[in-house]
């Protein structure tokens, strides 16, 4: 089974991702929606997060009691509201977007999901904003420019409550981790954080192969 051209390349066998979408709690009609429009206005669908990993994310939220989750790259708002379903009562989500349209897009369907009022879009540069943030924050989930991961790591970390548990997208990189003369900057940028983290003394990983890769970070 060939993956629908908005969906990013998976690793698995054809039609594992697809098996293991139908065998896991199907997305509310708001993220349902949040997709459609996604995959009509942008020339970027892929990026979503999509249903398996959007619902890893909240049951994730939702294991560790987080009250307070950061999310570096908003895109439209797909992973914050799937997040938002795992949030104790209280908690809340503060999301940092660059683009403009990506922001109006996400600001409009948190309005319009039971989260309203529990989910802060905010706009610019994402160190920028990190810089104002305090913390701590008990998750952070990493999904925006990849050239940056390193930077946005250090500024999580440092922000991150003592249990808390840092999340980072898309550190297979299609498979071109493997690559090792692949000239794509994303993937040199990917390789080298994904060992920066692994040789980090003050953490632990694990590197999930969900979809296009996801990695578990948590203090020692």
């Amino acid at each position: 089974m060939s993956q629908p051209a908005d969906r990013m390349p998976t690793l698995a066998l054809p039609g594992i991702e697809a098996y293991a979408e139908a065998h896991t709690s199907p997305e509310p009609p708001y993220l349902a929606a949040l997709a459609e429009e996604t995959r009509r206005v942008t020339q970027s669908a892929q990026m979503m997060v999509g249903p398996l990993e959007g619902g890893l994310l909240a049951m994730l939220v939702a294991m560790l009691q987080a009250q307070r989750v950061l999310e570096i790259g908003t895109f439209t708002g797909y992973s914050a509201l799937a997040m938002a379903a795992g949030l104790p009562p209280g908690g809340r989500i503060v999301t940092l977007e660059l683009d403009p349209e990506h922001a109006t897009i996400a600001r409009r369907h948190v309005a319009a999901s039971p989260y309203a009022g529990r989910v802060e879009v905010r706009l610019g540069p994402a160190l920028q904003t990190l810089a104002t943030l305090e913390g701590p924050f008990d998750f952070v989930f990493v999904d925006a420019d990849k050239g940056n991961y390193a930077s946005y790591y250090e500024a999580a970390l440092a922000k991150l409550s003592p249990r808390g548990t840092i999340a980072v997208d898309n550190v297979l990189w299609s498979g071109q981790v493997l690559e090792e003369a692949s000239g794509d900057a994303d993937a040199r940028a990917i390789r080298a954080f994904n060992a920066m983290v692994v040789a980090d003394e003050r953490v632990e990983c694990v590197l999930l192969p969900v979809r296009d890769g996801v990695t578990l970070i948590r203090r020692r």
